[in-house]
């Protein structure tokens, strides 16, 4: 076994180094390592071994974690949409079209169609949400709608898995088994509600008085297991319980350092996940039903794109459409878990299980490489559009003496709300769909809108203003808009905060008197500081002499 994990570590090593000079994730360079030990060291079965998977699914327990400390319940309030809604149609109209392709296209018995589309409707929490963290993806708008969905997908795991329960089991036991379902659900949701309301922050208070690293670290997978191993007993996934867990610690003081100390467990252990999911890659069988799986493999991931394309571009711009439906296309991790106890419990052919199981598998590898170039596509593929939101903020055509602020981020927001205290007339134009929301719903006076374009910043009455402040982060954005804006105002009257001198002296030929430089603040703060710590320095050694 040593050997084993000796000569598994050496080919992820290489082949992670291979895949990066051809700009690869690495979650294809551990299914790679994974399909090579399984048949150097012939360990096809070896994935089916309880301990195995035990452990690489902890990989997703700590995915999800982390992904909980990103939110708390007010930010779960926010996203009921994206959730309760979104996913839960997702669900139903996928598996519903599956059940009917299965029933009455290839004839199949209503029990195995359940299953098969219950399982062919969920995506892969641990592709999407890993690659999504990696390139801060989670944050933006389809990021947000992807998140929901996979929410929705766990917790519609919980009653998948009661559907297998019930097909083999009597009539009889049918209604105990909901009733202690449902009695599980609301002592796990009691429970968990309790400890983080009221436990959790004393307890890491007193673990960190003891200054102690290690003990932090214990005290922080003692968490995230226990919550786990507590769903787990109630009958639900372990990483329900690691995300709800990961909320209640996200309404703590400690949500920063906690995600700090888990990341290293949880992509150790995303590894192990993704090995595994290589280690059930059979040529053979790909070989002897090749032709199914080269048919099987576009209709599933057409249909599912069409479906969640449709159902997010009710609400929702083409271009987050695009984003959302291409991300969730593939089939996920607990599709393979659902098709394992079908199999086991006679509910699916064995023939049928493995072949699913390697399109599956297929389609997850596929998930990086899409992920990876999707921007682009969306950027070729779908024009830019906006989102019609009815009472949309209209500025008067003789608003002058105002002041318009670009940009609706963390920024743009600590300058409305100034300006909002000084009394001052503004107006925001933001081109982020998701900020854009969070002001309208503020009742900020804000339009949606590209300010690189110059009908954009006439329609603000930007000749008349008094003053143009860019609350705008990314180099390039900043620069064509002062650009555009010079063309109209000469730049006379625009306030830009950058962060790098470097980035000041490339907006040199605009001709702007009011930049501001973040480092160059900060540096004079930290500096002025240093003067008080003097101060007081002097002042303590004057009394010890005395």
């Amino acid at each position: 076994m040593l050997g084993i994990i000796v000569w598994t570590l050496l080919i992820a090593i290489i082949v992670n180094i291979i895949l990066k000079k051809v700009h690869l994730p690495t979650i294809i360079g551990y299914i790679v390592t994974g399909t090579i030990i399984a048949y150097v060291f012939d360990l096809h079965n070896a994935v089916n071994n309880h301990d195995l998977k035990e452990i690489a699914e902890f990989g997703v327990v700590f995915l999800m974690f982390t992904i909980g400390l990103e939110f708390s319940i007010e930010h779960l309030k926010r996203m009921r949409k994206e959730v309760f809604i979104t996913g839960s149609l997702q669900i139903i109209v996928t598996t519903t079209f599956v059940v009917l392709i299965c029933m009455y296209i290839l004839g199949f018995d209503l029990k195995t169609s359940l299953v098969i589309g219950a399982a062919l409707s969920l995506s892969s929490t641990a592709i999407v949400l890993k690659t999504y963290n990696e390139t801060n993806e989670i944050k933006k708008r389809h990021g947000q709608r992807v998140l929901g969905i996979l929410i929705m997908q766990d917790i519609a795991v919980i009653p998948i898995l009661l559907m297998l329960s019930f097909f083999t089991t009597t009539g009889k036991d049918v209604v105990g088994l909901i009733f202690n379902t449902t009695v599980a659900a609301f002592v796990l949701i009691a429970l968990l509600y309790i400890v983080g309301k009221y436990l959790l922050e004393p307890f890491f208070e007193h673990v960190t008085k003891a200054e102690s690293d290690e003990l932090f670290v214990a005290s922080v997978l003692l968490i995230a297991i226990g919550a786990s191993f507590l769903a787990n007993h109630f009958g639900f996934t372990y990483s329900l319980g690691a995300f709800v867990a990961g909320m209640m610690i996200s309404e703590t003081k400690f949500k920063h350092q906690v995600e700090a100390d888990l990341t290293p467990f949880r992509n150790l252990l995303l590894g192990v996940f993704f090995i595994t999911v290589g280690m059930q890659i059979n040529f053979s069988v790909i070989a002897n039903n090749i032709l199914i799986i080269l048919v099987l493999l576009p209709v599933l991931l057409s249909l599912k794109y069409i479906i969640i394309y449709a159902i997010v571009r009710i609400d929702d711009t083409k271009r987050v459409a695009f984003k959302t439906a291409l991300s969730l296309v593939q089939i996920g991790e607990f599709s393979l878990a659902i098709l394992e106890l079908a199999r086991s419990s006679s509910l699916i052919n064995p023939t049928y299980s493995q072949i699913l199981i390697v399109t599956i598998v297929i389609s997850m590898i596929l998930t990086p490489i899409v992920l990876k170039n999707m921007s682009n596509l969306a950027g070729k593929l779908i024009p830019e559009d906006t989102l019609a939101i009815s009472n949309t903020y209209n500025i008067d055509k003789d608003t002058k003496g105002h002041i318009v602020v670009i940009g609706y981020g963390h920024l743009g927001q600590e300058i409305a709300s100034n300006l909002r205290v000084d009394g001052h007339e503004y107006v925001i134009v933001e081109h982020n769909l998701k900020y854009f929301e969070m002001g309208y719903l503020d009742d900020e006076p804000i339009i949606f809108g590209n300010a690189a374009h110059k009908h954009i910043l006439e329609s603000v009455n930007i000749k008349q203003a008094c003053a143009v402040i860019v609350a705008i982060d990314n180099p390039e954005k900043v620069h064509l808009i002062c650009e555009v804006i010079n063309d109209l105002t000469l730049n006379t009257k625009t306030i830009v905060k950058v962060t790098r001198f470097s980035e000041k002296e490339e907006l040199k030929n605009l001709h702007l008197e009011h930049i501001i430089v973040e480092d160059d603040i900060v540096a004079r703060a930290l500096v002025n500081e240093t003067k008080e710590c003097k101060i007081d320095f002097i002042e303590d050694n004057i009394i010890k002499r005395d």
